[in-house]
């Protein structure tokens, strides 16, 4: 890919795993977080249009799983840059081979990895150390209009959280489960 970032794909189609490849010495590092050139090639497109930072304070805490409808559906570039999470992506791409699958990865300021989710993917995640710091690069603005989301705690989905489920929002309590209306996001 390049000499600052290697790729890996995982089981749902257009979910790349990026590792950051840092430069060190005596003093510490430096580490490129984004460079749409080199990251084309793992499947960014487009601008940067937003970015995000997230402070979690407590372990276990899981946030998600939220996705934006078209014409604002996203792309995000997931990195953590203190602690460490169980990142959890969701297929909800209309006709996919994988619609409805989820992919996990863990994604921590010692391991360098960050996930690059495509657009038509639920994304939440799950602390696993107290003090955790994430950043994502959105390609779309947020629309609250356009956000919407799909329970952490679905059965339909039957997502493996390494630790018991806490700390939800309301607005995360209220999504609903899924009902077979549910066809996906046609992108």
């Amino acid at each position: 890919m390049s000499e600052r970032f290697l790729q890996s794909s995982t089981p749902l189609f257009g979910l790349t795993l990026v590792k950051r490849l840092p430069l060190g010495d005596a003093r510490g590092f430096f580490e490129r977080m984004f460079c749409d050139k080199e990251l084309s090639a793992a499947g960014w497109r487009g601008a940067v249009r937003q970015i995000n930072h997230t402070y979690t304070q407590k372990r276990g805490t899981v946030r998600g799983l939220h996705f934006q409808l078209p014409p604002h559906s996203e792309m995000k570039l997931v990195s953590c840059l203190r602690g460490e999470i169980w990142d959890v992506v969701v297929d909800v791409r209309k006709g996919s081979p994988t619609f409805l699958h989820w992919h996990a990865e863990r994604l921590s300021a010692e391991n360098h990895c960050s996930l690059l989710i495509p657009q038509g993917f639920a994304h939440g995640f799950q602390t696993l150390t107290d003090e955790v710091d994430l950043l994502y690069c959105h390609s779309e603005v947020y629309s609250s209009v356009a956000e919407t989301g799909l329970s952490v705690i679905d059965p339909r989905l039957n997502i493996t959280w390494p630790l018991p489920v806490q700390e939800l929002s309301g607005r995360d309590q209220s999504h609903p489960l899924l009902t077979d209306d549910f066809k996906g996001v046609e992108l």
